[in-house]
């Protein structure tokens, strides 16, 4: 569903409509907008996409709206100054992209996001987590460490927010921009030290992403599930950008396509099905007890344990190699809800958890 800014008024003969016609559509297009959820977010935002692809997955109709420095409706409904933000026709409003998705699943549970299987599920929700909080990383450290990515995220951002603004204006918030991200790349842990573990990372998952979607659609089968867009969200804005997206598209052609199939899902998606474990485990077991075991998770502890501890800083050895950044308040909310929902798991799950080297970061642990 568009926004209605973007509608143009003429009809066929490409005249346009007199003032009284003009109305009448402005009206009906109106009453199709309050039976519309609102999605308020930016395409440089790779959770605002997330959720975009999960309601265009989903077929739920919905208006995306840029988030813009004239957008009302998120003053009105945000109780914090992040996107995406969701409104219901109804008028019920959501922020943060996970919780989004867990709300309109509840409402909307066909065709679900879940696998039924209760490994598949945990894995899933695993994956997902990994995207939002570990990708994140890959996508913001490429963004804001060179400047070339630096001044073609500035302009896309800067036209976003002022989409009617003139070019002096738009140039001096790129400026203003620019100058503002290159230095919160620490947010993500990004720095001289741990820039190649960050960007070593991100090929490595291409690697086994690249490998893993041969023949099959999504990470789980032949349907979309909560881990694809969690990872998906992370790495399609990295691919809009010049160095990521450079490295993307010479080598890694599957995830290429995973990525488009992600942005605009087909109702076929929905008919398709979830595989087994024993299917899938020969190339998506090498990302679970890899990056996730190996690097996610000892990060997200050592995160949560610094946090609690009252740390300024916190040092923790992934693969052999040191991290170190400031702690974070949101990623130990998420780690601890993880560590909530492991809780639940059946004995088929813990044991893939033990065997795969995540149990001791899942089982208990988190403070």
């Amino acid at each position: 569903m568009p926004c209605l800014a973007r509608i143009p008024f003429k009809h066929r003969s490409n005249q346009a409509l007199d003032p009284v016609r003009k109305m009448a559509v402005l009206h009906r297009l109106l009453g199709i907008m309050t039976q519309t959820y609102k999605l308020i977010g930016a395409e440089l935002s790779p959770y605002s996409v997330k959720v975009r692809s999960y309601c265009r997955y989903k077929g739920l109709p919905h208006a995306w709206l840029l988030r813009s420095q004239s957008n009302e409706l998120f003053e009105k409904h945000a109780k914090l100054p992040l996107i995406p933000l969701i409104v219901s026709p109804d008028g019920e409003s959501k922020q943060d992209s996970t919780p989004i998705m867990e709300w309109l699943e509840s409402r909307h549970p066909e065709p679900s996001i879940h696998p039924s299987d209760p490994v598949l599920r945990f894995v899933s929700f695993l994956l997902e987590e990994f995207g939002d909080e570990w990708g994140n990383k890959w996508m913001f450290h490429y963004r804001w460490a060179r400047p070339a990515d630096q001044e073609s995220a500035a302009a896309r951002i800067a036209d976003a927010m002022m989409p009617v603004g003139d070019e002096s204006q738009k140039t001096a918030m790129q400026g203003a921009i620019v100058n503002r991200m290159k230095d919160r790349v620490w947010f993500v842990g990004s720095s001289p030290a741990t820039a190649d573990q960050i960007e070593d990372s991100y090929r490595e998952v291409l690697g086994i992403l690249d490998k893993h979607l041969a023949g099959r659609r999504f990470l789980f089968g032949n349907r979309p599930a909560f881990g694809d867009l969690g990872l998906w969200g992370q790495i399609y804005n990295a691919y809009t950008d010049p160095t990521a997206g450079e490295i993307l598209r010479h080598g890694y052609a599957q995830v290429k396509d995973w990525l488009m199939r992600l942005l605009e899902p087909i109702p076929a998606d929905a008919r398709g099905e979830f595989e087994t474990w024993s299917d899938l485990a020969p190339t998506l077991k090498p990302l679970v007890e890899g990056p996730v075991a190996g690097q996610f998770l000892p990060w997200t502890q050592a995160n949560a344990r610094a946090l609690a501890a009252g740390d300024d800083e916190f040092s923790v050895a992934l693969r052999g190699r040191e991290w170190r950044q400031k702690p974070l308040k949101y990623h130990a909310r998420s780690y601890k809800a993880l560590c909530e929902r492991y809780t639940q798991a059946d004995e088929d799950t813990r044991e893939l958890m033990r065997n795969t080297g995540c149990d001791a970061f899942l089982a208990g642990v988190a403070p």
